[in-house]
């Protein structure tokens, strides 16, 4: 695409989706910015009651947070009993569970011979063990609630493995595992299991830091956006509130037979592509 005339998509309004969680309670982790962020408020304006963990509270989006109705709680998810007081917090004030976002995640870019332990623990035990004790505090609630949803955000690197950060790739791919098998469980208790697989998302906390990370800011944005064909097309990046959707569409009545599923919210960039010179 070269013509100045071609039209760039922008982010869509996420006002205009149509979903009704009026009644509906849900628990974000790692929701204080970013996806978790955009996540968090979108729900709230269809109408559910949304608490949020975080181990890095904002107090400019805890204000926010408070205007609107949203109930923000530090939480560690590596810390299991701050995860549990989360979650059981959430449906003790409610009186029911019906979505659990396991949205916390960490990165790590080093190659196999130079990882740690403490650096292995780190992520798993934020992208994996996390996710399997949060679906495994939060099921009992669910079941009392009559089912409901519960939505992993893994990543691209989850379907296609990357070599520049493999322990991330092995934590992803394995929570698309961990997806897949708590779907097959739980599919009688009428809950609901999938997984959204962002590729580079713009505006998050893991992005901002990659990037500052860089010599050259501007250039390594470029090579984020040239690394997806679709957001090459588009030129710009994916944003959170275009996952927040997606994550949307999983917790809502459209999706009731919607299971077991990963979606990638990546530009193309899964398919393998090789990415476009800048």
């Amino acid at each position: 695409m070269s013509g100045a005339s071609e039209p760039v998509l922008s982010s869509p309004a996420n006002s205009n989706l149509n979903v009704d969680l009026t009644g509906r309670t849900a628990v974000i982790t790692g929701g204080a910015s970013g996806i978790g962020r955009a996540t968090a408020l979108l729900m709230q304006r269809c109408g559910a009651q949304v608490f949020v963990g975080d181990f890095r509270l904002n107090p400019l989006s805890t204000a926010e947070s408070e205007s609107v109705g949203i109930v923000q709680q530090a939480c560690d998810v590596q810390q299991l009993d701050q995860l549990q007081r989360l979650i059981d917090t959430a449906a003790t004030q409610t009186g029911r569970l019906d979505i659990l976002i396991n949205n916390a995640g960490v990165n790590l870019v080093k190659q196999v011979t130079e990882v740690e332990e403490s650096e292995w623990d780190h992520v798993l035990n934020t992208n994996l063990k996390a996710a399997f004790f949060g679906a495994k505090y939060a099921i009992p609630h669910l079941i009392r609630s009559g089912g409901g949803s519960i939505v992993n955000t893994a990543s691209n690197a989850g379907l296609l493995p990357r070599a520049h950060d493999p322990v991330y790739s092995i934590s992803k791919m394995a929570l698309v595992g961990l997806t897949k098998s708590l779907a097959l469980c739980h599919s009688k208790d009428r809950i609901r299991v999938n997984c959204v697989c962002p590729g580079p998302v713009d505006n998050t906390q893991m992005m901002t830091e990659s990037l500052q990370a860089e010599p050259d800011f501007k250039a390594a944005h470029a090579r984020y956006i040239h690394a997806s064909p679709l957001a090459r097309a588009h030129r710009r990046m994916i944003s959170p509130d275009e996952v927040a959707a997606a994550i949307l569409y999983l917790c809502s009545d459209a999706a009731a037979m919607v299971t077991g599923t990963a979606i990638a919210i990546d530009g193309g960039k899964s398919l393998g592509v090789p990415p476009a010179a800048c």
